[in-house]
């Protein structure tokens, strides 16, 4: 049986990376996908990809910050797979990385905006639609940044991705008697182009943070959201989900 047979889901950010290898499992899995990001062209090639083995998928392009897309990746899934089950909320960014007294507020209004605002207009329409079907899964990608590390220069990144954790626990809190679970996976480095360091020593050292002394590869990530995503975690809600490699823990 496959775990997600008969879901409806929509990913975010899925034009690369952790987003992109999610929408390949889902879809693997048995989930009818819409598919969103900026890039067309890339949304484009990930559904062919997904059509090549059978699987379902449609792509809408835009901007996650723009509260007619985030209404209109669920009128698409409603419209075109006849609702919602499954929500991975994973566009986001690191933004300007600065000291805070250097930062400019149009810079950390947009990595709110991004990651946390986001998130926000994603979940008011996507949550109505879940308990039209009666009951789902809302997933954010956070970060063990502002979580269990301060990093410099990431004020507003930790601050954003701190927030959604706030966001996942009043929500679980909110619609967990309508059988909406709502959680956040907070990944570790990970091998994406988002992330490509400049150097091999700049590669090394983030290598080094983790206890498994490696990044994820985006595999490894989607994993954990297929997880919360399923009925494999079924009683889980309102949790920071680490799939870090250990870098939360580590001191060596």
């Amino acid at each position: 049986m496959l775990a997600l047979a008969n879901k409806i889901a929509i990913v975010t950010g899925a034009s690369s990376g952790i987003g992109r290898a999610t929408a390949k499992l889902f879809a693997e899995e048995g989930a009818r996908l819409v598919v969103a990001a900026r890039r067309q062209a890339e949304l484009d090639t990930l559904v062919a990809e997904i059509s090549d083995v059978e699987g379902t998928a449609i792509a809408l392009a835009g901007d996650v910050r723009d509260e007619a897309y985030a209404k209109a990746l669920v009128d698409l899934a409603a419209e075109r797979f006849g609702g919602l089950d499954i929500a991975f909320n994973n566009a986001g960014a690191v933004g300007l990385m600065a000291p805070l007294p250097d930062m400019m507020p149009a810079a950390w209004h947009e990595t709110m905006d991004v990651n946390l605002t986001s998130a926000f207009l994603g979940a008011k329409y996507q949550i109505p639609a879940m308990l039209e079907r009666g009951g789902g899964s809302l997933i954010f990608t956070s970060s063990f940044v502002g979580y269990t590390a301060g990093m410099p220069g990431m004020a507003a990144y930790a601050a954003a991705k701190a927030g959604l954790i706030g966001l996942t626990q009043v929500l679980a809190a909110e619609y967990g008697p309508k059988r909406l679970r709502v959680n956040a996976l907070l990944p570790g480095g990970t091998d994406t182009p988002g992330a490509t360091t400049t150097t091999p020593e700049a590669r090394a050292f983030v290598e080094g943070i983790h206890a498994l002394k490696r990044m994820a590869q985006p595999e490894e990530i989607a994993r954990s959201a297929l997880y919360l995503a399923s009925d494999a975690s079924s009683f889980t809600t309102g949790t920071a989900l680490f799939a870090d490699g250990g870098v939360s823990i580590n001191r060596t």
